[in-house]
């Protein structure tokens, strides 16, 4: 049976943005994943023409739902239709990420099958530092991953996620930290601390259209630019002191650095991919 991926696009109010991201990636990868698209919080007028899911209710509809819930309740959209097992990998994308105009999902699934023990592949972009650690057309593991677009195994969501009573809160993010500051770390670690590891792949590259919140943040309804950042500090600052007593990010990441160096411990055929 061909490797099967589940691309679920997050989007709120940008429907020509996120109808352009869904046929650009049927362009070029139409025979490598199905797309489904998490409408958070959308007005109705806004909804894409394409299959999609609408998270409508009351307070979804006033603060959207950020991509620690909206990709929770993507998953658990595909559990709740029976779909969840049909597929290998996921692949979580914002809709302001852009790629060029070439195959994206397959060259991740690729890479992810060179790598078996890869939990979570991003794509570089050229505006990150880590440009310079990674040569071309190759991967390297790293401790902390921007989650711009992530393609993620479903082994690992399995080791890792929410059974019991899975929801938008908790299936596989901290939906309890609202915009996310600190929970690409948390799912980091917890990939590590279960044999995972968490890459980022020069195969693939991808820029961050800024000017979307910069300039479009009535229309998605979110906060300005700067006070967006600010908020997500404040607020994920407050949940690692909460849930785990760090008083600062660096605590965090040296919190996952932990794990990150027992895994090449215990697997140290992939040292040549660790970043010192």
């Amino acid at each position: 049976m061909p490797t099967k991926t589940a691309t679920l696009i997050l989007n709120r109010n940008l429907k020509s943005v996120t109808e352009a991201a869904y046929e650009q990636l049927m362009a070029y990868d139409a025979e490598e994943t199905d797309i489904y698209i998490i409408e958070s919080g959308s007005d109705e007028a806004n909804l894409p023409k394409y299959q999609h899911w609408w998270a409508n209710w009351p307070e979804a509809q006033r603060d959207g739902l950020r991509y620690p819930r909206g990709f929770n309740y993507g998953l658990c959209k595909l559990i709740e239709l029976g779909l969840y097992e049909n597929y290998d990998y996921f692949f979580l994308l914002c809709n302001d990420i852009e790629f060029p105009k070439e195959p994206v999902v397959g060259p991740l699934v690729q890479e992810m099958q060179r790598h078996p023990r890869m939990g979570i592949l991003s794509p570089l972009s050229p505006e990150w530092g880590e440009k310079e650690l990674i040569p071309p057309n190759e991967t390297r593991y790293f401790w902390h991953i921007v989650p711009d677009a992530w393609l993620v195994r479903r082994k690992f969501v399995d080791a890792i996620r929410e059974r019991e009573r899975p929801n938008f809160l908790n299936l596989l993010f901290d939906g309890t930290n609202f915009r996310g500051y600190g929970t690409e770390m948390e799912l980091t670690a917890k990939a590590y601390a279960n044999d995972w590891a968490a890459g980022i792949t020069s195969t693939v590259v991808m820029t961050e259209n800024q000017n979307l919140l910069l300039n479009r943040a009535d229309l998605i309804r979110t906060d300005p630019w700067e006070e967006s950042l600010k908020l997500a500090a404040a607020e994920g600052r407050a949940w690692m002191r909460r849930k785990y007593g760090f008083n600062s990010r660096w605590s965090m990441q040296m919190y996952v650095k932990f794990f990150y160096d027992k895994f090449f411990q215990l697997y140290p055929e992939n040292e040549r991919y660790r970043i010192l």
